[in-house]
């Protein structure tokens, strides 16, 4: 799945860059974020239980349509009730089916067939069923293939209010804490790399940036996989390096970001 990204929203959505010199709770070098898209069984089957095992919180974005949540839908509530996060990824996973590569897109779920205004109230129509499934009054988003342009407009600047943050895209799991914006935050989907490429990209964020985000698909099975053998090296690896690196939700690093910018008096 496609991820894009667009830099003049970073102009149009609220969210300050934190500054240059916070640290990360715990003296951590690096906030990590782990995703999962998209509803997937190999996210329950492989995902979370390596996650448990190793002792890492993660963020799991739910297309609220899906049938592996109507079918297995204690298993995800259950895994909210172990403190991992379940994530808006809309209802119906809408992307723009105009854009290059995108020809997979149906008719009845192409973005570019609603108005901004729909697209908004189907978002914010998925925080009141994620709330009937975990009783969280606080989410974040992850766009659909880093598509947010509908029919007639940008929907995101609709929603951002609703969200303390939002994965918009990207290409690059880096992030430096002066370029975070809590509502357009860069994020990889990375599709097939061995465990010591994931580890390279995580390595990289000590190096270079502050903040690292990596959304997966299949794990071990599914689509746009990661190897089970691949994502537990990565796993092993943060475990191993919790000094350095700061394993948590999405949802609690930009709770983290918030309350630096307000201590800061951005707004």
């Amino acid at each position: 799945m496609r991820k894009i990204f667009f830099p003049a929203l970073f102009c149009l959505l609220a969210g300050s860059a934190m500054a240059q010199t916070t640290a990360w709770p715990h003296g951590a070098r690096v906030a990590v974020s782990l995703g999962y898209d998209d509803t997937l069984d190999s996210q329950l089957d492989v995902a979370l239980p390596a996650l448990q095992r190793h002792g890492l919180k993660a963020s799991f974005y739910l297309q609220l349509s899906s049938p592996v949540l109507e079918r297995r839908l204690a298993q995800w509530r259950l895994a909210a009730q172990q403190g991992h996060e379940l994530g808006n990824h809309s209802l119906f996973h809408q992307c723009s089916g105009s854009l290059p590569g995108h020809a997979w897109v149906s008719a009845a779920r192409d973005l570019g067939s609603i108005t901004a205004a729909q697209m908004a109230d189907q978002v914010l129509l998925g925080n009141a069923m994620l709330n009937a499934i975990d009783g969280a009054t606080e989410r974040t988003y992850t766009v659909p293939c880093g598509d947010h342009v509908a029919r007639d407009g940008d929907y995101l600047v609709r929603i951002a209010p609703a969200f303390v943050g939002i994965k918009a895209g990207g290409g690059s799991a880096v992030t430096a804490r002066s370029a975070l914006r809590r509502h357009a935050v860069a994020v990889l989907a990375p599709v097939g790399l061995s465990g010591s490429e994931l580890i390279a990209l995580v390595r990289s964020a000590a190096a270079q940036g502050d903040m690292v985000n990596l959304t997966f698909h299949g794990v071990g099975g599914d689509y746009l996989s990661t190897s089970a053998a691949a994502h537990e090296e990565l796993l092993a690896y943060l475990a191993s390096h919790r000094d350095e690196y700061w394993t948590d939700t999405f949802r609690n690093i930009m709770r983290y970001v918030r309350a630096q910018e307000d201590a800061d008096g951005h707004h």
